[in-house]
C-alpha cells in the first residue's frame, strides 16, 4: 500500500513539473519575440500576446509520447502492473488452497461420516444379539418354570393319592423266603424261591413281583435284589432264611 502511494506521488510530481517547464518555456518565447524581420528585412509591428493564450496554447500543443516523463510513467506502471500481476498470482495461490483444504474437510467428514455409519451398524448388531440372548433365557427360565410347575402337580398327585389305593406295606423278604436255586444263563436267569410258612416254592424272574416286591436283578453270586415302591432295595441270596 505505501509503495502505490509513492508511485502515484512520483506520478503526479513529474505532471506538475513539466506543466512549469512548459509554461516558462512559452513566456521566454513572449518575452523574445518583440520584433522580427521579414524577408524584405522590414520590421512587423509589434504584436501583443496575452499571457494566458500562449499557456494555453502550449499546454494544449504539447505531446508527452516519446519523453522522460513518458518513459517514467510507463516504467511506473509496468511496476504497478507487474505488482498487481504478483499480488494476483498469490491470490490464486492462496484460493487453490482454500479449494485443496475444502476438499480435504469433505473428505475427514465423509470418513467421520462412513465410521459413525459403521459404529451405529455394529451397536443395532450387539442390540439384536442381546434381545436374542434374552429371548433364549426367558424361553428357557419358561420351560424350566413349566417343567418345575409339572414335577410339582405330579408330587402332589402322589402325595395326595386316594388312601383306597393299593399299597403293599413293606416286609422283610428274606424272612419270609429262602432262595433255593438260581437257573439260566444272561438275561434269562430265573430264580426259586421257597415260602417258609408253607414250604410253598415259586419261580421269579427280572421284573416279576413277589408280595408287593419288584424283581430288580438275578445273579448267581449276589442272589435276588428287590425294590419296593419307595425305592428301598432288599436281597435274597443263598444263605438268607437259612
Amino acid at each position: 500500500m505505501q509503495s502505490k502511494k509513492k508511485m502515484l506521488f512520483g506520478l503526479v510530481f513529474f505532471s506538475a513539473l513539466s506543466f512549469v517547464c512548459s509554461a516558462h518555456s512559452a513566456a521566454v518565447y513572449v518575452e523574445s519575440a518583440d520584433e522580427f524581420l521579414d524577408d524584405s528585412g522590414e520590421v512587423f509591428e509589434e504584436q501583443s500576446i496575452s499571457m494566458d493564450d500562449v499557456a494555453a496554447n502550449a499546454i494544449n500543443n504539447y505531446s508527452p509520447q516519446g519523453s522522460l516523463f513518458q518513459q517514467i510513467t510507463d516504467l511506473e506502471q509496468e511496476k504497478i502492473l507487474m505488482q498487481l500481476e504478483k499480488e494476483r498470482a498469490q491470490l490464486d495461490l492462496e484460493l487453490d488452497r482454500l479449494a485443496a483444504e475444502k476438499i480435504k474437510l469433505h473428505m475427514e467428514i465423509d470418513t467421520l461420516s462412513g465410521r459413525a455409519e459403521q459404529q451405529q451398524q455394529e451397536i443395532e448388531t450387539q442390540k439384536a444379539k442381546l434381545e436374542a440372548e434374552a429371548a433364549r433365557i426367558e424361553r428357557e427360565k419358561e420351560s424350566w418354570l413349566a417343567e418345575a410347575e409339572q414335577k410339582a402337580n405330579q408330587h402332589t398327585a402322589t402325595t395326595s393319592a386316594p388312601a383306597s389305593v393299593t399299597t403293599t406295606p413293606n416286609i422283610d423278604i428274606a424272612q419270609k423266603y429262602r432262595l433255593v436255586n438260581v437257573v439260566g444263563a444272561g438275561n434269562q436267569l430265573q430264580a426259586t424261591v421257597e415260602d417258609l410258612s408253607t414250604g410253598q416254592s415259586k419261580r421269579i424272574s427280572v421284573g416279576k413281583k413277589l408280595d408287593g416286591l419288584t424283581v430288580k436283578t438275578i445273579s448267581v453270586y449276589d442272589g435276588v435284589v428287590f425294590v419296593d415302591s419307595d425305592g428301598i432295595t432288599q436281597t435274597l441270596n443263598v444263605s438268607s432264611g437259612n
